[in-house]
């Protein structure tokens, strides 16, 4: 009985400190809206009347000052984050500091703690948009219109590479029906003209040459003006030379259209005397044209049909490209820009897993490997440190490289001075072909011929080179030659009149065009081949290649 006395009294005097308390909480004076409306309220309706601080009571005036400058500051949090407001309206909770222990300090923690983490997921996000914006895998620009100088420029940021294209959605005119697409470069100190990587040129009412449509492509530089024109349909000898493996200019360019041949149209069409040859483009019709970077020019394709390809010249590459440059009679709905290059995340967790472990001061290095990259990458990935090596090996970011079996050959051909291991040249000589990309003048190398070279996806030198070539560049004494590969062949003849006893050794399992079974070296490599080459070579101990689509 006396248990059951003493329950009662408890639970009386928890109801009635329930009671105390929520009369305090309903009719406590304050300002704005009651703690009753706070706590019967939807809270996504909280931020809809924020408090007002000037009208604060003196209770609310004496509290903690951070609780006080909490409402002078919602006004700058980012935009997107004014739910935060909720924090002062649940602010005239922690005044009734009598009837809530510790409820300003709580409130107050709350409230920092989510102000925190908003600032730091805006930050963050902000860091992510800058990131994407310096190098952005892709652009898009729709409902394009032209500027005042009548035309339309997409900015590429961090130029183009192999696997890069623009697509432009759009009508030729009926003025004319001419217009023209450059890829634009960046202009070079002392010129005051930007260069053109490719000026793609399309005549619907033909020009001075011809009455016909016609494409015409060419390359502009400060110093050199225009280049030599190529021209579809052609009927120039040079349209017979490939660029990777794809015509110049698509045979039925200019030719009677043969899906209109058998249609019943063509015999009216003929009638009227209108034209049934094939060209691409059309005054009025809606044209999906798309320019794709390649290895070794750039390709275009209209409506899904390979039209034209243009060979690269000395001195244009597509990572020069800053600009895409829209002019002429057309209507451009929309331009896209993908592929490109994107800068890497210097802030990626896993950075450190792509570093090389240090190398401990008391161990030899047998093989020291360098890879040359894109220039989007070049400072991130160049070398910081001098290592010593017996052998130094160069080779692309874009070559599989088997790096047991080079320390293996080179084992086996036991030279540790002189040596130039790779997939050597010994009979080729200079590109004179002022449009080849790998032109070279008489000014650069006046010879006929090259001295034996290696090519550039993996060769290997021994010491003894690696360490004479520095010392001349350190002396500014080393003959500069604008193909690296070609370039060591170059310096290695130079110490070989010097009296030095160079060996040549050439293996062709270094593919320097692709992949063949058997290889030690795959080059033109895309990680999704690499990751291919990569697993297929643990699952069956053989260098098969990946016909990887």
């Amino acid at each position: 009985m006396w248990m059951t006395n003493k329950l009662a009294i408890k639970v009386s005097i928890a109801f009635f400190s329930l009671v105390i308390v929520r009369y305090l909480i309903v009719n406590s004076p304050a300002s704005g809206t009651s703690r009753y409306q706070i706590l019967h309220t939807s809270p996504l309706k909280w931020f809809k009347s924020p408090v007002d601080a000037q009208e604060a009571t003196p209770e609310v005036a004496a509290a903690d000052a951070s609780t006080a400058n909490s409402s002078d500051s919602r006004n700058s949090f980012p935009e997107g984050f004014q739910w935060l407001d909720t924090w002062n309206q649940m602010k005239q909770l922690s005044n009734t500091t009598n009837c809530l222990p510790h409820a300003s300090e709580a409130i107050n923690d709350g409230r920092t703690a989510w102000q925190n983490l908003t600032t730091s997921v805006h930050n963050a996000s902000s860091q992510h948009r800058e990131k994407e914006r310096l190098c952005p895998y892709s652009i898009s620009r729709m409902d394009a219109s032209k500027s005042d100088t009548g035309s339309f420029t997409i900015d590429i940021p961090c130029g183009l590479v192999v696997g890069s294209s623009i697509t432009l959605i759009g009508t030729p005119g009926v003025l004319s029906g001419n217009f023209w697409i450059d890829l634009v470069g960046t202009a070079l100190p002392g010129e005051s003209e930007k260069p053109i990587v490719l000026q793609y040129n399309v005549r619907l009412n033909g020009d001075k040459i011809t009455k016909d449509p016609v494409i015409v492509q060419n390359t502009f530089t400060a110093k050199n003006g225009w280049g030599v024109e190529d021209r579809c349909p052609s009927t120039n000898s040079n349209n017979a030379t490939e660029v990777d493996d794809l015509e110049r200019c698509n045979a039925r360019v200019g030719r009677e259209d043969m899906d209109t041949m058998n249609s019943k149209h063509h015999t009216a069409a003929k009638k009227h005397g209108e034209p049934s040859t094939y060209f691409p483009f059309k005054q009025g019709c809606l044209a999906i044209a798309t320019l794709r970077v390649g290895l070794e020019g750039i390709h275009m394709t209209v409506d899904g049909k390979h039209i034209t390809s243009f060979a690269y010249r000395a001195g244009l590459e597509p990572w020069f490209v800053t600009e895409v440059r829209i002019s002429g009679d057309f209507k451009l709905a929309s331009a896209i820009a993908s592929g490109l290059p994107t800068s890497e995340d210097l802030e990626n967790s896993n950075v450190e897993l792509l570093k090389s472990p240090p190398i401990p001061d008391s161990k030899d290095v047998d093989l020291l490997i360098g890879i040359f990259s894109t220039a989007n990458n070049f400072k991130r990935r160049m070398q910081t440190s001098a290592v010593s090596a017996k052998y130094v090996m160069k080779t692309d970011d874009d070559a599989f490289v088997r790096v047991d079996e080079i320390q293996s050959t080179i084992k086996q051909l036991n030279v540790s001075n002189g040596l130039l291991y790779g997939r050597i040249n010994s009979d080729s000589g200079p590109h004179r072909n002022p449009e080849s990309k790998w032109y070279i003048s008489h000014e650069e190398w006046p010879e006929e011929k090259y001295p034996p070279w290696a090519h550039g996806p993996g060769y290997v030198v021994s010491q003894d080179i690696a360490r004479e070539i520095n010392s001349w560049y350190k002396a500014s004494h080393l003959k500069m030659f604008k193909l690296e590969d070609v370039a060591m062949g170059i310096w290695v003849n130079d110490l070989k009149k010097d009296g030095l006893a160079v060996k040549y050794e050439t293996d062709k399992r270094i593919n320097t065009d692709g992949c063949n079974d058997g290889y030690i070296v795959a080059h033109y490599q895309e990680p999704r081949n690499m990751l291919c080459l990569w697993e297929k070579l643990l699952r069956t101990h053989q260098a098969q290649c990946c016909n990887t689509d």
